[in-house]
């Protein structure tokens, strides 16, 4: 059964559609549900470490988007900042240590060439989770 749900967005459209999805499946089962968006470190072995976010843009992507889950029907939703080099690690990692049960992602319009250069955060979580994930489309 279904405990903790931990769905990852991005802000994008793509993650909309999972936060809607996580969000249904969190009010059905009665379970948890935490929202993750992670800033991904750029630099770092000669030059500074640089986020791709700022602060206040990480929370402004979490806050709208707990406010979509409670419009989708969660009840109490957990806002997650994590920081990391690899967005698929971050996400797996804490839903490994922190007891979720189910992870659910977004994924984009990715085919050929693009798929094979820029990788997919979806298809690396799916691959490496210790839990059933689901990617919304």
């Amino acid at each position: 059964m279904t405990s903790k749900i931990l769905c990852a967005t991005d802000g994008t459209d793509h993650s909309l559609q999972a936060i809607q999805l996580a969000a249904q499946m969190s009010a059905k089962m009665g379970a948890k549900l935490a929202i993750c968006a992670v800033n991904v470190a750029r630099g770092g072995a000669r030059g500074p470490l640089i986020y791709s976010w700022e602060d206040e843009d990480v929370k402004k992507v979490l806050d709208n988007a707990a406010a979509e889950a409670r419009k989708a029907g969660a009840t109490a939703v957990e806002e997650l900042a994590l920081r990391s080099r690899e967005a698929a690690a971050a996400i797996v990692q804490y839903a490994e240590e922190n007891g979720f049960d189910h992870i659910v992602v977004g994924t984009g319009d990715k085919r050929g060439v693009s798929r094979l250069v820029l990788g997919s955060v979806a298809a690396d979580v799916a691959g490496r989770a210790h839990c059933t994930v689901t990617v919304a489309r």
